[in-house]
């Protein structure tokens, strides 16, 4: 018969095994899924740096690239996706494998610290379970772009174990190893910039390390059961003062980060404060709905063109306004809503869209470390509201199973939706309003497998859904003139240039439809010679307008000259 502890030391063994089970079972159609053309040919399939696997030029590239089309400083991420290339080559499925052990890994560490800093067995558990198997998750899982998310992901938690021992017992090598850890995150991806505001929640709660100057405070009622971790109580100027490393290291990424994304934001639709902001209102608190009912989740959700009714922004703000007056007044006694609510608002504001860094207004991937705090405050406080109750462990316990095995189907059908970027695109259009990058990259797959015409159909409606989008353009304008359908492509382009009247590329783009139309007119015989001379006319006023724009624009100057001598040989014929 096994001794208490033993017994105990099993169990605890036995959830690690079967949190691990789980979450493999959840996500083992991964062993099915392609890459898909959504990042993934940034990163890995089209990225020779990437895909030859780890060299020295490689690693030097990927220390020495802060930016360009992906947007961010992140050698460690870089060089994951190398070291699978390396070991597996371009086959899709262990990549996949990859990112799946790094969220496994992540889960168990949460576990680990959500239990050994509060005690409380049962609701780390389920906060685990829960961020194991809750489709939001898939994104950051399936995606093997997504990569930066669940290695940023490891070092964060890392991180936070390794500060959990610097708290314990205080010294310089467990702090080099916060200050590490937390390094790591940073290369990985931008986000854990957070991290340093994170530990102090943590300080308050579960750690316990604030000294209070005052005398009588109220009884915390967060932990219900004894925790392992005991912390030397401290003032607050020394909580903050032992972080500043840790913040500056943070402030340097942040200022290095926002530097690129404004980059980043000049080449995407440029969208106002007002917007931004109305949008950030209507994200926390569509993370929050999602987090309780994850229904039409797909892997890009378009900004409202017209922008959110006023109705709806109201109503998100007071939605806010009220949680948040009410975790400060429930608060006071029970400690984890602070926390939760805390770490929640703060680990989203940096991708919850007020710095403009692309044209998603949410992303699944970006709830992956936020929701944590969601989790604590439903844990701990169903716990606790349960607690009096008659049947409680029999409730607690059917809740959970039924929550987890609920999430863990919705994870299962979600990571088939990422199959392949059909599947992926085809979701997207159905369970989303105006999607004009899911309209566009199924025309890219569509044409690549033969179907233009179907392809055509989606170029049309991203470019009907927004205009001014050049991508969808150009793929459409390419299309149409390989059919013949020329008059409709300048059609396209002129409508276009109503909305980007600077535009050197379109205009030049126009240009060469226009003396293609002319050469089309001459060749014929058909058409008066005056129409092919307006066409080349029109020609020479758009190429030189492209010029205006971008004096050194070379291919736009040949252009002209050739049209130009195509008008002068018909102005002969005359």
């Amino acid at each position: 018969m096994l001794k208490e502890p033993s017994r105990k030391k099993t169990y605890i063994f036995l959830v690690y095994i079967l949190l691990a089970l789980v979450t493999f079972i959840a996500y083992e159609r991964l062993r099915h899924n392609d890459f898909v053309s959504y990042d993934d040919e940034l990163y890995v399939t089209k990225n020779p740096h990437v895909y030859g696997g780890i060299t020295r030029e490689s690693v030097i590239w990927a220390f020495t690239t802060p930016h360009g089309d992906t947007s961010y400083w992140q050698p460690l991420t870089w060089l994951s996706h190398m070291l699978d290339c390396h070991l597996f080559g371009l086959r899709a499925p262990w990549h996949h494998f990859t990112s799946l052990l790094f969220h496994i890994a992540n889960t168990l560490l949460l576990f680990w610290i959500l239990k050994n800093t509060t005690g409380a067995f049962w609701r780390s558990v389920f906060v685990a379970a829960v961020f194991a198997l809750h489709p939001l998750r898939v994104e950051s899982v399936a995606w093997v772009a997504g990569r930066k998310d669940v290695l940023s992901g490891f070092f964060w938690m890392l991180t936070i174990t390794a500060y959990i021992l610097y708290a314990k017992r205080p010294c310089i090598k467990r702090y080099l190893l916060v200050v590490v850890a937390l390094c790591l995150g940073l290369m990985a991806k931008p986000v854990v910039v957070t991290l340093p505001f994170v530990l102090l929640l943590l300080d308050y709660w579960p750690l316990g390390r604030f000294q209070w100057k005052t005398k009588g405070r109220p009884e915390d009622l967060s932990q219900l059961e004894s925790a392992k971790v005991t912390c030397q109580r401290q003032p607050l100027w020394w909580l903050l003062v032992e972080k500043i490393p840790l913040f500056i290291l943070a402030g340097v990424l942040s200022l290095l980060t926002y530097i690129v994304v404004q980059d980043v934001g000049a080449r995407v639709e440029y969208l106002s404060l007002k917007l931004r902001i109305g949008n950030a209102l209507v994200s926390y608190v569509s993370y929050i709905v999602k987090t309780f009912y994850p229904v039409h989740l797909a892997a890009f959700y378009p900004y409202r063109p017209d922008g959110w009714p006023l109705w709806q922004l109201i109503v998100c703000f007071t939605i806010l306004v009220v949680v948040s007056a009410a975790v400060i007044y429930f608060g006071r006694r029970r400690r984890y809503l602070m926390v939760g609510w805390l770490w929640y608002l703060g680990t989203l504001v940096p991708v919850i869209g007020l710095i403009q860094a692309g044209s998603q207004a949410m992303a699944d991937r970006y709830s992956y470390l936020p929701m944590i705090g969601l989790l604590i405050i439903i844990s701990w406080g169903a716990a606790e509201l349960t607690e009096a109750r008659r049947y409680r462990e029999i409730v607690l316990a059917t809740v959970m199973v039924s929550a987890t095995l609920a999430l863990a189907v919705g994870t299962w059908l979600q990571v088939g939706y990422w199959q392949n970027s059909i599947t992926l695109f085809e979701h997207a259009v159905a369970v989303t309003r105006d999607n004009y990058l899911a309209h566009n990259n199924l025309g890219v797959e569509l044409n690549r497998q033969g179907k233009v015409n179907k392809a055509i159909e989606h170029y049309a409606e991203a470019v009907r859904i927004w205009p001014a989008g050049k991508v969808a353009l150009t793929n459409l304008a390419q299309l149409l003139i390989w059919k013949g359908r020329i008059d409709e492509v300048v059609g396209y382009y002129r409508e276009y240039l109503q909305e980007e009247p600077k535009d050197h590329q379109i205009h030049k783009q126009l240009a060469d439809t226009l003396v293609l139309q002319a050469e089309s007119i001459s060749r014929g015989g058909f058409e008066p010679s005056y129409l092919a001379k307006s066409k080349l006319d029109e020609a020479v006023k758009h190429y030189r307008q492209a010029l205006r724009v971008k004096p050194d624009f070379a291919e736009a100057r040949s252009n002209l000259r050739h049209a130009q001598t195509l008008r002068d040989r018909l102005d002969k014929v005359k």
